[in-house]
């Protein structure tokens, strides 16, 4: 099962790269070149420290040019399917110090915070199953596309189990997406990182969300009633991905509006949206995630709400926020590592891309490629 999981994947590999839609065709003019006050000088003196401390081979293994299709490599499984850039375990510790250095430098501190949570869980995941060969603070690929500059384009992708972040910069406007973070499980309950818990407010707040909803809206926006529902077809689940949709390797997938639009609901329940696409994007520093949730913002007559399983306290779930420029998915997850055969609320993986083609940043390098400037 795993291995033509795998081989699908690839194969879609073999597509050039279009982007997530709701109907297959991309919608023109959603993206512009804007200071965002993103902290790219920080990030690139980071980088520098970093790359001055690696070897020619370390050099020719982190460096791919801006346009690489082994951006799109990244992938969620702790086995290694993509042996691509440098692999921190193969790394002194100085050099591992440099890579998250880099990394938060980049992300605001509660982000950076969900990224040391993402790897300390994976790191009691291998604890708790004997697995510290493969789930360990090491067992994650870095990469570097482009040269890392102040003015010019470049992007960076960090990414194994349980945690794939790329980033795109333009001057002072980044991305951080696609992204994939989860854990298994969520909560360490025991050890020096005892308490630690992470994306618990996109399932609170998801939750709160439907909850609040009237039963009417509630039944609009709830798709499937069980999570591996009989109604499902069979594109819309699978072992790897179960729920999620815009996952790795569905860099072109067509994912059709459906659920609740936002703009029928109250204007608290509409701010309960954005409070919901606020926790996704809280990796991002703040004048950038403020930039972001005004995009969203504009959007919001064109942004729907979906819903799949129960949504009582003690439910596991499903959920999505789309829309023309976002697309966020939270699910709750089946066991991979641990025993549990149906979704529990310890497995969380949470999922963040843009639609219409700006993954990567590719739709900001197009303007910029055509000589467009910030506004």
């Amino acid at each position: 099962m795993a291995k033509s999981v795998v081989e699908s994947w690839k194969s879609r590999l073999e597509q050039p790269f279009y982007g997530v839609t709701s109907d297959g065709v991309k919608r023109p003019n959603l993206f512009t070149l804007q200071d965002e006050g993103a902290p790219t000088h920080q990030v690139v003196d980071a980088a520098n420290r970093l790359l001055e401390t690696l070897d020619e081979d370390e050099k020719s293994k982190v460096s791919f040019g801006l346009d690489s299709e082994k951006w799109r490599c990244w992938c969620n499984p702790e086995f290694i399917i993509f042996d691509n850039g440098l692999r921190l375990e193969r790394l002194t510790l100085n050099k591992q110090s440099l890579i998250m250095d880099v990394l938060k430098a980049s992300l605001s501190e509660e982000g950076f915070r969900k990224v040391q949570g993402a790897i300390r869980t994976n790191v009691f995941l291998g604890e708790l199953c004997n697995a510290r060969g493969i789930l360990n603070a090491g067992s994650y690929f870095f990469m570097v596309f482009g040269t890392p500059s102040v003015t010019e384009p470049w992007g960076m992708l960090f990414f194994s189990h349980h945690c794939c972040l790329n980033f795109f910069f333009l001057g002072r406007q980044m991305t951080i997406s696609p992204y994939f973070i989860g854990a298994e499980p969520n909560m360490i309950d025991h050890g020096v990182d005892q308490g630690l818990e992470i994306c618990v407010r996109e399932e609170e707040r998801g939750l709160c969300l439907m909850q609040s909803l009237a039963p009417e809206q509630q039944a609009k926006a709830q798709i499937y009633k069980l999570l591996h529902d009989p109604l499902m077809p069979p594109e819309r689940w699978n072992p790897a991905d179960q729920r999620h949709l815009g996952g790795a390797f569905q860099d072109n997938r067509i994912i059709p509006y459906e659920g609740v639009l936002v703009s029928d609901l109250s204007p608290s329940q509409q701010e309960a949206i954005i409070g919901v696409v606020a926790s996704f994007l809280e990796l991002l520093p703040e004048t950038v995630h403020e930039a972001r949730l005004q995009q969203v913002r504009r959007h919001l007559s064109e942004t729907y709400f979906s819903w799949t399983g129960g949504f009582g306290n003690q439910d596991s779930f499903y959920y999505r926020v789309q829309s023309p420029v976002i697309c966020v998915e939270f699910d709750h997850h089946s066991g991979v590592f641990l025993t549990n055969d149906k979704p529990m609320k310890y497995h969380i993986h949470t999922v963040l891309r843009t639609p219409n083609g700006n993954d990567y940043g590719r739709e900001w390098l197009k303007l910029h490629r055509a000589g467009c400037n910030m506004s």
